[in-house]
């Protein structure tokens, strides 16, 4: 139980198939108290039914990103049941599908502020709010993917989102260092969830990842979690401001 008597809230669950609930799930194994989030309605039923498997009394709460007022709530909400927070899981992306589609050079303005907002905003925005609840310090881990470092083909916008999500990871660790509050990424393979589905082609990359990656297969979502554990618990107590690849190797790769 590496995280009993710890708390945390997890936003980014879409359904099982998520990276995020993968991790949450892993979380609660290891003993930790969650709460969890929703973007619409139209997710809502979905969370609840995972979350409740973790008891009746686990906190749902509605959470647009991109609201400050949301986001005021939700912490308030969780520094009311919890007292306080140790750990935060950012897994939140989104841009406009016609900007996961054709050419980067082709992407609008409006496209390229949604996915920055959502996908890279946000993770500052939510640090914010919660490093007053981290009074005994904590970790806060983001989801990234490669495509922040190297051109993937029609990943387009995203991948520009994703960089300046790493880098504000390390100004953020840099930041809230003193406060004891460790900020890290994880930088997954592919894995097929429900957003992975909306980029073109997604079935062809896991094959391309399955054939040159040094293990030869893809990440699985339990492999995810575990990594999620070592990162919120006292093994990367000295980590911070980091990104980590779990690929299967396949950022090593040259070719």
């Amino acid at each position: 139980m590496m995280l009993a008597g710890k708390t945390g809230i997890v936003f980014g669950v879409a359904n099982k198939r998520s990276i995020a609930w993968a991790i949450a799930q892993a979380w609660a194994r290891e003993g930790a108290r969650l709460a969890f989030t929703y973007q619409g309605e139209r997710l809502k039923d979905n969370v609840a039914e995972l979350a409740g498997t973790f008891g009746s009394d686990t906190p749902i709460l509605p959470c647009d990103v991109t609201r400050d007022e949301d986001i005021a709530a939700v912490f308030q909400a969780v520094g009311e049941k919890f007292g306080k927070l140790n750990l935060l899981l950012h897994s939140v992306a989104f841009a406009p599908r016609e900007a996961l589609e054709g050419e980067f050079v082709a992407t609008s303005r409006e496209a390229f502020r949604v996915a920055h907002d959502v996908s890279a905003y946000s993770l500052v925005a939510l640090a914010r709010a919660a490093a007053p609840l981290m009074t005994d310090g904590g970790s806060i881990v983001a989801m990234s993917y490669y495509g922040a470092e190297k051109v993937v083909p029609r990943y387009n916008v995203m991948g520009v989102a994703k960089a300046a999500l790493e880098a504000s990871a390390r100004y953020l660790a840099y930041d809230l260092g003193p406060k004891k509050i460790r900020v890290n990424c994880i930088s997954a393979g592919p894995v097929n969830t429900l957003a992975a589905r909306g980029i073109a082609g997604f079935t062809e990359m896991l094959k391309h990842y399955e054939a040159h990656a040094p293990l030869r297969r893809n990440v699985l979502p339990d492999e995810l979690g575990a990594t999620g554990v070592f990162l919120a618990g006292d093994g990367a107590a000295a980590i911070t401001g980091q990104t980590l690849y779990v690929d299967c190797g396949y950022q090593i790769m040259g070719m």
